[in-house]
């Protein structure tokens, strides 16, 4: 009975969540979806994951194939770490379009929060292979019933209180009523009191339904999504992040701050973004001196209000972005950037759009290969690339912390940012989880580079691509980083979403 009882509570839960439109918060923060580029052997599948905003809910699955040609596909959600990881349910297969077999679509229930994975089983021409993608399952909303649907219900509910306590009366009144008999004053008396009766008890039933109803959502609205807390202090040049940890209390949602992995060679990933005109970038990554606290001499910033994102991951392989703002003072003492840190002054937001072609300060310039089109929650593989002084394709790109390049993409109100990478948009650190594999494994089959950059001699493409999908409407700002020589660029391209 208890089991059948939970069973039902979900099932409302679940049902009641699907009645609103959510709203978005993160680890990549306002960006919910996971896009992602896997070259599993001589396949090439481009991933779209588009996670529920509840837990559980169903996670709606794309894949676009190229490369040798893909029969099957079959698809698996599962932990990454956890005994559970060793033990993974029936797959589900996904459909292929009949007007483009190369097109598969697929869903599956995200059953707990955590740290996830979907993994894919393709079978084509080629053979057989398996890889996965990191996921973060989490409910990152409470939702209240439409009130259309509440209005309905209330009707509906009236209705059957109504009914049952006609059914009651009309059973004292006329049950052992001979065939035709009228019923005495003392029938109809009883049957007045036992309506009173019977509403009075069916009042109480919906006090209890509505309790306890209160209790679940109460219960429920603890496993939301809350990211950890920042609190950055700033002393001369020197800024401390204290980061502190979640307790989700009985939940799974509790976190730690002991527990980062090292994502791309840094624990932390740091961006500041001077607000409100986006005309400072910086690309930081902080030490960890102590558990928790990361450390790190800032470099000489203009002054003024700068927004911070910080990508962090835990050890289960589940990504945050931790954010919070800061003031520079005027005339701040700066340290020299580190050998991964970088920085650009792009024209402030006022002065309106950037176009496509993006001119670097030592002459270099980055161009966008923009689609003729962008809309929202829609994937796209965005195209840079990165031309010498004289027009010509880069020909001394070098790796920039093991990639071609590295990307944000910031909402010029500040509700989405997402720290994207060319293999796509999940954490490094959690794609080495899902897929056992360890750094250098996993940025060779996503198409990255060796991760020590001492050991790569040979110069890069001039051109990377970053697959991602803007979550809403509204204008943005993109941040694109590139490695020539020993230079590290970056540019700043602009786009409205309609």
């Amino acid at each position: 009975m208890n089991r059948l009882s939970s069973k039902v509570r979900l099932l409302l839960l679940s049902i009641l969540c699907l009645f609103d439109a959510p709203h978005l918060a993160h680890a990549h923060v306002g960006s919910k979806d996971v896009f992602e580029q896997i070259n599993a052997g001589p396949y090439k599948l481009f991933v779209t994951i588009r996670m529920p905003t509840v837990i559980p809910g169903v996670a709606w699955v794309e894949v676009r194939s190229s490369g040798a040609m893909v029969r099957n596909i079959h698809i698996t959600p599962l932990p990454i770490t956890g005994e559970a990881s060793k033990h993974p349910p029936t797959s589900d297969p996904m459909t292929s379009s009949t007007a483009d077999p190369a097109f598969f679509t697929g869903s599956i229930w995200m059953m707990a929060s955590g740290s996830w994975q979907v993994r894919f089983e393709i079978t084509g021409e080629a053979g057989d292979q398996i890889a996965s993608v990191p996921v973060p399952a989490v409910a990152i909303s409470t939702l209240k019933m439409q009130h259309g649907l509440g209005l309905a219900l209330g009707i509906l509910g009236l209705f059957l209180v109504v009914s049952m306590a006609g059914i009651v009366a009309a059973a004292v009144r006329d049950a052992r009523l001979e065939p035709g008999a009228a019923p005495s004053p003392g029938r109809r008396r009883r049957a007045i009191l036992a309506t009173v009766g019977s509403i009075a008890v069916m009042a109480l039933l919906i006090w209890g339904g509505a309790t306890w109803w209160n209790v679940e959502a109460a219960a429920y609205s603890l496993n939301v999504y809350h990211p950890m807390s920042v609190q950055p202090a700033l002393s001369r040049n020197l800024l401390d992040l204290n980061v502190l940890a979640y307790d989700g209390g009985k939940t799974r949602s509790s976190r730690s701050n002991k527990d980062f992995l090292p994502d791309h060679g840094h624990l932390m990933h740091l961006y500041a973004i001077r607000e409100p005109e986006m005309d400072e970038v910086f690309h930081l990554h902080p030490e960890l001196p102590a558990p928790g606290d990361f450390h790190i001499a800032l470099p000489s910033m203009p002054a003024g209000d700068y927004k911070l994102y910080g990508d962090i991951v835990h050890a289960n392989g589940f990504p945050e972005t931790l954010v919070s703002t800061i003031t520079i003072p005027p005339n701040m003492p700066g340290s020299p950037l580190g050998p991964d840190d970088a920085n650009g002054s792009p024209p402030p937001l006022r002065r309106g759009e950037l176009g496509n072609s993006y001119k670097l300060p030592d002459g270099y310039v980055m161009v966008w290969d923009r689609p003729s089109t962008i809309n929202a929650n829609t994937a796209y593989a965005f195209r840079f690339c990165l031309l010498d002084a004289n027009g010509k394709p880069a020909a001394d790109v070098q790796p920039y912390m093991g990639m071609t390049g590295h990307a944000a993409f910031v909402k010029t109100d500040g509700t989405v940012f997402a720290h994207t990478h060319p293999e796509g948009s999940a954490a490094m650190a959690a794609l080495m989880l899902a897929n056992g594999t360890n750094e250098n494994d996993a940025s060779d089959r996503n198409g990255a580079m060796d991760m020590d950059m001492g050991t790569h001699n040979e110069p890069l493409s001039h051109t990377v691509e970053f697959p991602y999908g803007f979550p809403s409407t509204g204008r943005y700002r993109i941040f694109i980083q590139m490695k020539h020589g020993a230079t590290i660029e970056t540019g700043a391209f602009d786009v409205i979403v309609p």
